[in-house]
């Protein structure tokens, strides 16, 4: 368990102690002691580690969300009002410093010594920490720098990384150069990023004409090794590539490859050149590799492949990639894995399957009035709905056509149907979702009385039109899905983390049916969906043995 740590400054705790003695009306100490209370149990800290300053506290309180505290937006709007006038309160009654620990007047005179703005802000947190902690300018080495930067850490929101380091060493060695009286001692500087060598122009010709060319094929329909026809790249896609082509070149100068050597891609992707590029990726990871240089391996074998290296250089970069893949782990990121937990705890779902509702309430009240901005939000929540419901990929969902995606084969007043044929699905796997009544009920008044207003006099037959009656921009669509998700119920939550909500809380129910997880997501290869999706037995099975324990203890007190 990590130690809290001691605060060089007063605490929450001192700020309501200071108001249950003080003077102040009743009322107004009942308010502020409850809000100072109920701020310190939603940021989950203790009242002690707190400091009383709202300069420290007003980012995290800040960051504070009603949904998931259960309340309404007046009352934390309340609370955060009522903390804000308690710090400010007892800063003025205790003549509180507003940035940190009272310093020492020997580093109130070194302060004053610096005349430049932005290295004076930089040095007033250590000079603030090595104050509080009784220590003096001429013992401050890179011990005490750690220490400030750990205590940084534990009680603020500002940067402790490298950068930020070094931003602070540096600062404190100018003055020494620059000051005669200011302790001449230096701190280490951590070291920049590493250079990336040549710029992409630098390369042979050949080398950067093979990858132009291999490009522009990507841009097409073209043939696989196998001889399956693939459908043409997106520009982010291509974009992609060719970043990952240009730094496999650049660690290859790295590892000691002469720049004159690469002069072509089968050059670059000669067995001998890609092991040290693995071997440095891999180093660079740690004692196993990450997923990039695992991926690494697979695409450039894929590639030696496409430019037709020999069945020797082949098997060897076969054998590179095998050995890369034993390190290959199942399961999600560890950001996805952090939203799974959340989508997973109750009550926090069902605000995202609630909010169609509410926008189209709010649609409703503004149509009157503000006629597009309604139909934005109407907009919103069909797609919602739809999301929550039939979790496609983005590049589906702004591609919905009525008529051709959206269907009644029932009939007008029947339910609609949401299908796509394997040719528009990334993994050529037909999809077909039934939505329920009062999906479509929703998606019917949106279609009425809301999506004319966005088509601009088009007579386009896009489900969610955008500019001139095309497509709505995927990545603009995405960013009001997300974010008007956040403002309504704070959870952070992309189109494409849809589909790992839908399969987090299809399985809780139906642990290991990842047959139907797989058709609902589209995989074509069940073994997908299990990789990605297997770790979340973990949950189940501690979910499972908490309830057994529970009933054991009720079994055992019965007895």
């Amino acid at each position: 368990m990590t130690a809290l740590p001691t605060l060089l400054e007063p605490s929450f705790t001192l700020v309501i102690e200071a108001i249950e003695t003080s003077d102040l009306p009743q009322s107004r100490k009942t308010h502020w002691v409850c809000s100072l209370r109920k701020i310190a149990e939603w940021l989950d800290r203790p009242l002690a580690t707190i400091p009383a300053r709202w300069t420290n506290v007003h980012i995290s309180v800040g960051q504070l969300h009603h949904a998931p505290l259960r309340v309404t937006a007046k009352t934390l709007a309340n609370h955060k009002a009522n903390t804000a006038a308690a710090l400010r309160w007892f800063g003025k009654e205790k003549q509180v410093s507003p940035r940190g620990a009272s310093m020492l007047p020997a580093w109130v005179v070194l302060q004053d010594r610096i005349e430049n703005y932005s290295r004076k802000a930089r040095l007033s947190g250590l000079m603030r920490y090595c104050s509080g902690m009784g220590i003096l300018p001429p013992a401050v080495n890179d011990q005490a720098m750690a220490d400030y930067f750990t205590y940084r850490g534990a009680t603020t929101l500002m940067a402790t990384n490298n950068l930020a380091r070094r931003s602070v060493a540096r600062s404190w060695n100018a003055c020494a150069a620059e000051y005669t009286d200011w302790p001449q001692q230096r701190l280490t500087e951590p070291p920049l990023k590493a250079a990336n060598g040549p710029v992409w122009e630098d390369f042979p010709e050949g080398l950067r004409r093979d990858v132009d060319a291999y490009l522009t094929g990507l841009g097409k329909i073209r043939k696989c090794p196998k001889g399956r026809r693939a459908r043409p790249c997106s520009p982010k896609t291509i974009k992609t590539r060719r970043a990952e082509l240009v730094a496999v070149a650049k660690m290859a100068l790295r590892t000691g490859i002469p720049i004159a050597n690469l002069t072509s891609l089968t050059a670059l992707l000669h067995p001998n050149v890609v092991d040290k590029i693995i071997d440095a990726y891999w180093k660079k990871d740690g004692d196993e590799p990450k997923i990039f240089t695992i991926e690494l391996g697979s695409k450039l074998l894929g590639l030696a492949r496409q430019f037709g290296l020999d069945e020797e250089a082949i098997e060897r970069l076969a054998d590179i990639r095998d050995n890369l893949e034993q390190y290959r782990h199942g399961g999600m990121t560890p950001k996805n894995l952090t939203l799974i937990r959340k989508v997973l705890t109750a009550g926090i779902w069902k605000g995202v399957v609630d909010l169609p509702a509410k926008l189209m309430r709010e649609a409703r009240a503004n149509i009157a009035h503000a006629p597009v901005k309604a139909a934005v939000a109407a907009q919103l929540a069909a797609a919602i709905a739809i999301l929550s419901f039939a979790p496609v990929r983005l590049t589906n969902l702004v591609s919905i056509v009525l008529d051709k995606n959206l269907t009644k084969p029932g009939g007008p007043d029947t339910s609609f149907w949401l299908v796509f044929p394997h040719y528009d699905v990334k993994n050529r796997v037909n999809l077909q979702f039934e939505l329920d009544g009062e999906v479509t009920d929703l998606i019917n008044e949106y279609i009425h009385d809301f999506r004319p207003h966005l088509l601009r006099g088009s007579n386009s037959a896009c489900l969610f039109p955008g500019v001139s009656g095309q497509p709505k921009t995927a990545n603009m669509f995405s960013s009001q899905i997300t974010e008007r998700i956040e403002d309504a119920t704070g959870l952070r939550v992309t189109v494409h983390q849809f589909r790992h909500a839908a399969a987090a809380i299809y399985l809780r129910h139906n642990p290991g049916d990842y047959e139907t997880v797989r058709r609902f997501l589209g995989h074509r290869n069940i073994q997908t969906t299990i990789n990605f999706y297997c770790g979340l037995e973990t949950t189940q099975a501690s979910e499972a043995f908490g309830k057994i324990i529970r009933q054991q203890l009720k079994f055992e007190e019965e007895a």
